[in-house]
């Protein structure tokens, strides 16, 4: 039987695209019209960005902990984040969570690794592009990265929060 996910969402587009994509997956893999068990907990956008402009990963880790509390609570198994920016404050949450989660820059990492990449592109966020999550993940794994310059960057980050993320 599979295990119960637990999706802790970050903006309002990757959480339904993260539970859309477990769905059709789960259908691939288990056959037809069948997926795991799957939860969804989402804070509002504002709050993680009000921590996140004033560099208070602190303050992400609690509103990370409080949707994992709660897909623990509603029977999750493991946590999911499909939202790369917040992973920044994944180890403040790690050994405090209710439930082992999954890192997204460690999945991507060995999943390179498993298909003999050998440097990978990081885009997103500024606050990714520029920050520890993919470099020390990829690096662990003899990988290496590259991001774009910093013209490129702004106008990066600037889609994905002026026309991407709504919500």
């Amino acid at each position: 039987m599979p295990q119960h996910i637990g999706i802790v969402g970050c903006s309002v587009e990757g959480a339904a695209l993260c539970y859309r994509t477990v769905n059709l997956e789960g259908a691939r893999v288990l056959g037809k019209h069948d997926h795991p068990e799957v939860s969804v907990h989402t804070h509002p956008l504002a709050a993680y960005m009000k921590c996140i402009d004033r560099n208070d990963w602190s303050g992400v880790a609690e509103l990370m902990l409080s949707s994992a509390e709660k897909l623990a609570r509603g029977g999750a198994d493991f946590i999911i984040c499909p939202d790369n920016t917040i992973h920044q404050a994944f180890d403040l949450v790690a050994h405090r969570s209710p439930r082992p989660w999954l890192h997204i820059a460690e999945e991507v990492a060995k999943e390179a690794k498993k298909k003999s990449r050998k440097r990978l592109a990081v885009l997103g966020t500024r606050y990714l592009m520029e920050g520890p999550v993919y470099p020390e993940k990829l690096r662990a794994l003899g990988l290496e990265h590259r991001i774009p310059d910093a013209a490129d960057r702004d106008k990066i980050n600037r889609i994905i929060f002026d026309e991407l993320v709504n919500a």
